[in-house]
C-alpha cells in the first residue's frame, strides 16, 4: 500500500508542479503550519495520519522536510520502522501448546478427588471422557497437584463418618430398657434399631428377661424381617444376651460384634434412641403393667418411623428415608390438620385430603 501510493502520487506533482495557484497553495498551507506550530507543542497523530506524512515525503526533497512537514525526519524514519516491526511481529498470534483446562473441567476434578479418596489421577482420568472431557492424564495429575492433593491413590483413607455411613445399611443394633410400673415392678423392652434408615422396632417386653427369651425373641424378628442385607448386630456385653441368641443371628449369616464392657458411646445409635424414647414418652407417662407398656412403645414406635424427623438423614422419617422426601406444596391453599397420639402427648401434623 506505501509503494502504491507514492507511485500514485508522483505523476500529479509532475503534471502541477509549474502551476501559480499551486505554488501560492502551498504558501498558504505552509504559513499555517508555522502558525500551528507556534500554538500545538506536539500533534498527535493517527497510524492513517502517519502512512500519509510518510508517504508524501519520497515527493519533497530532504531538505524542505523542515519547512514542509510538522515532524522531523527522524520522527519519520521512527514511523517506518515501528511498521516494518509491525509488520514482522508474530506475537499476537496463536500460541503454540494446549489450550486452558476449563475452570468447570478443573471443579469436578478436585470433586472427584474428594468424594473419592482412593481413586489417583488416572481413575478420574478415566471418568472424565465417559462425561465428555477428553484432556490428558498429566492435566489431571497437574490440576491435584497444584490444590495440594495427592495425585497418587495415596491419600488419607475415609473418615469415621464417611466409613460408617457407607456401613450403616448393613448395620442393626439392640439394647434393653427398663421402665418401673406405678406399682415399682422393673419391666424390660428389646429394641433394635437399623442404622441405615433409623427405623426402630420392638422384639419383645417382658418382666424376666432370660437368655432363652432373648434367643426366641431373635427368631421372632428373623422370621418377619428380610436380613440380606444386614451383615453385623452390635450388642453390649449383657447376660440376656447368651451364645444361643448369637447364634441365632449367626445363622442368619449376620456377625455379632460386642461392645467393649461399659462403652455405651460403642452403641451409641441404640443408646440414643433409648434416651429419645425416655425423654418423649416415659418421663411423661405412667405405665401399669407389661401389656400397657407394650401398647404404648408399639404406638410411639409407629410415630416414630413414619413421621418424627432424624437429624442423621436429613430431617426425614425413617419411612422417607426409604422412599425419598414428600413433593413440595403451596401451604397457602391448603389445610394443616393436627392429631393426637398417646392421648394428646405427641401432636402429628398433615395436609388434609
Amino acid at each position: 500500500m506505501y509503494a502504491v501510493t507514492r507511485r500514485l502520487l508522483s505523476l500529479p506533482a509532475l503534471l502541477l508542479q509549474s502551476s501559480v495557484s499551486k505554488e501560492a497553495e502551498l504558501l498558504v498551507l505552509r504559513h499555517q503550519n508555522a502558525v500551528l506550530r507556534r500554538q500545538v507543542p506536539r500533534v498527535r497523530y493517527e497510524p492513517a495520519d502517519r502512512l500519509w506524512l510518510a508517504a508524501l515525503s519520497h515527493l519533497i526533497p530532504r531538505r524542505q522536510w523542515r519547512k514542509i512537514f510538522p515532524t522531523t525526519p527522524a520522527t519519520l524514519l521512527a514511523w517506518h520502522r515501528k511498521l516494518v516491526a509491525k509488520k514482522w511481529d508474530y506475537s499476537r498470534r496463536r500460541r503454540p501448546g494446549r489450550p486452558p483446562t476449563a475452570a468447570a473441567v478443573k471443579a469436578l476434578i478436585l470433586r472427584m478427588a474428594a468424594e473419592n479418596p482412593r481413586w489417583g489421577h488416572r481413575r478420574i482420568h478415566g471418568e472424565l471422557p465417559r462425561l465428555g472431557h477428553k484432556i490428558a492424564a498429566s492435566t489431571v495429575w497437574n490440576i491435584l497437584n497444584q490444590a495440594g492433593t495427592d495425585p497418587a491413590p495415596r491419600r488419607t483413607g475415609p473418615t469415621w463418618k464417611q466409613f460408617l455411613t457407607a456401613q450403616a445399611e448393613h448395620i442393626v443394633a439392640v439394647d434393653f430398657l427398663h421402665v418401673d410400673t406405678v406399682n415399682l415392678k422393673r419391666l424390660y423392652a428389646l429394641i433394635m434399631l437399623e442404622h441405615g434408615s433409623r427405623r426402630a422396632r420392638l422384639l419383645g417386653v417382658t418382666a424376666n428377661p432370660t437368655g432363652p427369651w432373648a434367643a426366641q425373641a431373635a427368631r421372632n424378628f428373623l422370621m418377619d424381617t428380610d436380613t440380606t442385607k444386614l451383615k453385623f448386630l452390635i450388642r453390649d456385653r449383657g447376660g440376656q444376651f447368651t451364645d444361643a441368641f448369637d447364634t441365632v443371628f449367626a445363622d442368619a449369616g449376620l456377625r455379632v460384634i460386642k461392645s467393649p464392657p461399659q462403652a455405651p458411646k460403642a452403641n451409641a445409635h441404640c443408646e440414643r434412641i433409648i434416651g429419645t424414647l425416655r425423654r418423649e414418652l416415659l418421663d411423661r407417662v405412667l405405665i401399669l403393667n407389661e401389656q400397657h407398656l407394650r401398647r404404648t412403645l408399639t404406638r410411639y414406635l409407629e410415630h416414630y418411623n413414619t413421621v418424627r424427623p432424624h437429624r442423621g438423614i436429613g430431617q426425614l422419617c425413617p419411612s422417607q428415608a426409604e422412599t425419598g422426601p414428600s413433593i413440595p406444596i403451596d401451604l397457602a391453599g391448603h389445610h394443616v390438620h393436627r392429631r393426637a397420639i398417646l392421648g394428646g402427648l405427641i401432636h402429628e401434623y398433615q395436609i388434609a385430603g
